[in-house]
């Protein structure tokens, strides 16, 4: 079980609850447990149904099997490619399942949103031409993980769509894109080599960290335009945010990275947490 448990990336996760962390307590007193528990599933499978999928895809094709970082089932030989194809599909199966009993609660809308997400997430490293292969991931995250994943939970319990939920939404989105930035920083290399043009491989090395750097301070700044001035406790992990800066400019690579994608998924959980309790207090 262990080795499935490392293939769903459970460092990746952050990605997937900070949204609806923050959107809940946007709702405030039109907060909904049990709507905000299915969208918080629905994220959930959708992350590891993308990282399920992204494994597999990238085993079968081979450009996995220079990996740094993370064990790859399918590249490793720890799982049979069809086993971690399989995952992949329940993962993805219960996230249509659970958004299609949100839809059902809120409206149906939700299925044709939850049908683009979930065919967005196979189709990163999947397909003929996964999108993922052409530097379009960090696009991709933004809207499914930061828009989509935020205002969705918001509306899904309030009924509506406000400015501050889109707000709220620019820094889930900016650091969800800051984990796959690190990510494909740290895989540049090897990507190069086997043709996938990942947006760090089209960018080059030095521009790819100012890319991953401007997304930290864009989180960051962008609060600041829900003028709430109990959100501004997210300043807090300003120190935090600078160390990781300063460690990508110093030019830490490959497995000198891995340390830092985890450091970069509980930045976002704080900030979620942060930016929760700012909006509560608010």
């Amino acid at each position: 079980m262990n080795k499935w448990i490392a293939g769903a990336r459970p460092k990746t996760l952050p990605a997937a609850i900070a949204p609806v962390a923050v959107a809940t307590a946007l709702a405030g007193e039109k907060w909904d447990p049990f709507l905000a528990l299915l969208a918080l599933l629905v994220s959930l499978s959708l992350q590891i149904g993308v990282n399920y999928a992204n494994d597999y895809s990238d085993g079968v094709k081979g450009t996995d099997d220079n990996r740094i970082g993370p064990m790859r089932l399918v590249a490793s030989g720890a799982a049979p490619a069809r086993q971690v194809k399989s995952a992949a599909y329940l993962a993805l199966s219960s996230a249509a399942l659970f958004g299609l009993i949100l839809a059902l609660q809120t409206t149906l809308w939700v299925i044709a949103i939850g049908a683009l997400a979930i065919a967005a997430a196979w189709g990163y490293t999947g397909w003929k031409n996964p999108y993922g292969y052409f530097g379009f991931g960090e696009l991709a995250v933004f809207v499914f993980f930061g828009l989509v994943a935020t205002m969705g939970t918001y509306y899904a319990q309030t009924g509506e769509l406000t400015l501050n939920s889109l707000l709220v939404s620019i820094p889930m989105g900016c650091l969800s894109c800051a984990l796959l930035a690190i990510n494909n920083l740290r895989d540049r290399a090897a990507d190069e080599l086997v043709g996938k043009r990942t947006l760090a491989v089209r960018l080059g090395d030095a521009s790819a960290r100012k890319a991953f750097i401007s997304l930290l301070l864009i989180a960051h700044i962008s609060v600041l335009f829900l003028l709430q001035p109990w959100t501004l406790l997210t300043l807090l992990l300003l120190p935090m945010t600078f160390s990781l800066i300063k460690a990508i400019r110093g030019g830490a690579v490959g497995a000198q990275l891995i340390p830092l994608l985890g450091t970069t998924g509980k930045l976002q959980l704080r900030f979620a947490i942060l930016l929760s309790l700012g909006l509560l207090l608010s």
